[in-house]
């Protein structure tokens, strides 16, 4: 018999616990839209990412369809192709245009240099993804959207709770995602 090895471990509360959650939840018979256990942990989750605006969704790739959906996009958006296929996927799904900047060898985020060279007339956003717990080059990235008026939608699946200079990386971009997939949240960092 062949031994198994796991990447990751979902972390699990004491069962006593989580039966107790259970239970209440089983009391209020509320499962969805809204309930008291989402908008609690919502709201705790606006106190930890210090965040003004946090809204909980099933998973990071409805998220992310949400975001081009909120800010209308129907043109090209600029985006990695180093990422989750979702990010690029969505984008698709939307009725828009993945248009694919190189990565930075230091760091396996989006290139700046790159993104400039791709804007055309159609492009209205750029979807840029920090990987592994590093941020994408914020100011450059930002800049560049302001010169040329274009969203920026961060896909911050990977960076959960890491904050650049004291600020929540949440707190960047017209957009920023994350997700709770045991293979996404990062433990918190310094980041530059």
């Amino acid at each position: 018999m062949s031994e198994k090895i796991f990447v990751t471990k979902s972390y699990l509360p004491p069962k006593e616990e989580y039966t107790a959650y259970l239970t209440g939840i089983w009391e209020r018979s509320h499962l969805t839209n809204q309930g008291p256990l989402v908008l609690e942990l919502e709201q705790k989750l606006r106190d930890y990412l210090d965040v003004e605006h946090l809204h909980f969704a099933s998973n990071g790739t409805i998220v992310l369809q949400m975001a081009l959906k909120a800010l209308k996009i129907t043109g090209e958006v600029i985006t990695t192709p180093f990422s989750y296929c979702a990010t690029s996927h969505v984008i698709a799904w939307e009725n828009a245009t993945p248009i694919f900047a190189d990565i930075r060898e230091e760091d396996l985020c989006i290139d700046p240099d790159c993104i400039e060279a791709l804007i055309t007339p159609k492009t209205q956003a750029i979807l840029a993804t920090h990987v592994y717990g590093i941020p994408c080059q914020l100011e450059r990235i930002e800049a560049l959207a302001k010169k040329h008026n274009l969203y920026v939608i961060y896909d911050a699946a990977h960076t959960f709770g890491v904050k650049v200079d004291g600020k929540s990386l949440l707190s960047f971009g017209d957009i920023s995602t994350c997700s709770f997939h045991a293979t996404k949240v990062s433990i918190p960092s310094k980041a530059a």
